[in-house]
């Protein structure tokens, strides 16, 4: 059982609790408690639009879990760099990589006041490995570069995450500008993570997403599959490439028990 989620005078200091924030709804998504009542109301909105949100939101998570057990147990991968970080939930980058290499290191990146307040919980690592966390805004690469390289070596490869968050960036070219820069601060046989909305231009999921961009204090922008490919260019893709989530190196027991998500993902490695 949940314990309740947050009063709204629990809420740190600078956080607005009168606007829905997307990522305290999406916490709500997945179960979480860090969120407030106007976040659960515009949540409960979207899920009575288009119930399958939750879906993509869980389809999401565990593809993460996946790629980065893949990255570091048989790509060889020491070093994470997590971008557009989050709220802190059940299995975080650090303790997913740090699982199966203890001596892992991993920089979040967020510049939310509220994913700030819980940055204690994202440095929580073990003693072999390290984590450090970087509040700043993810468009400004070089700087976020900048303060990963003190914890990370940048001459070694490192895995690049950015999961649900380039839909928040108002234009694709801008998105896919974004992934160029840090891939470009980055070596060769460094590996690229995205997970994002593919969304239909009609239906539930179209209809959530205007209902969301009217409520939400930062818009979504949803992508076609062509759009969402495009950010694996001049880049090796994993098998088995672009596409749904769940489609991606399921565990054996998920094989044939696919969900029906808009969410989707890949992982490729720089050349």
């Amino acid at each position: 059982m949940h314990t309740p989620p947050a009063p709204e005078s629990s809420a740190p200091e600078g956080v607005d609790v009168t606007t829905p924030h997307s990522a305290r709804v999406w916490n709500y998504w997945l179960g979480g408690e860090d969120n407030y009542p106007v976040d659960r109301e515009l949540g409960d909105q979207i899920l009575g639009i288009h119930p399958g949100i939750a879906v993509d939101a869980r389809a999401g998570r565990a593809f993460l879990v996946r790629a980065v057990t893949h990255l570091a147990r048989e790509e060889g991968v020491r070093q994470f760099l997590d971008v557009g970080t989050g709220l802190p939930t059940h299995r975080n980058i650090h303790e997913i990589a740090q699982s199966v290499a203890p001596d892992a290191r991993i920089v979040h990146v967020d510049n939310d006041p509220l994913v700030l307040a819980h940055a204690r919980v994202l440095l929580r690592g073990t003693e072999e490995g390290a984590t450090a966390f970087v509040d700043h805004d993810l468009r400004d690469t070089g700087r976020v570069l900048a303060r990963a390289g003190e914890l990370l070596d940048l001459d070694q490869p490192v895995g690049l995450s950015v999961i649900g968050t380039l839909g928040h960036l108002p234009t694709l070219e801008e998105a896919a500008g974004v992934v160029r820069s840090y891939l470009a601060g980055l070596p060769s046989g460094s590996f690229l993570v995205v997970a994002d909305a593919v969304l239909p231009d009609e239906g539930s999921a179209a209809e959530a997403l205007d209902e969301w961009n009217r409520e939400a204090a930062l818009a979504y922008r949803g992508h076609t599959p062509a759009e969402f490919a495009s950010y694996f260019d001049g880049l090796e893709l994993l098998d088995p490439g672009v596409g749904p989530t769940p489609l991606w190196r399921p565990e054996p027991g998920e094989v044939g028990r696919t969900p029906d998500t808009d969410m989707y993902g890949a992982v490729a490695r720089k050349p």
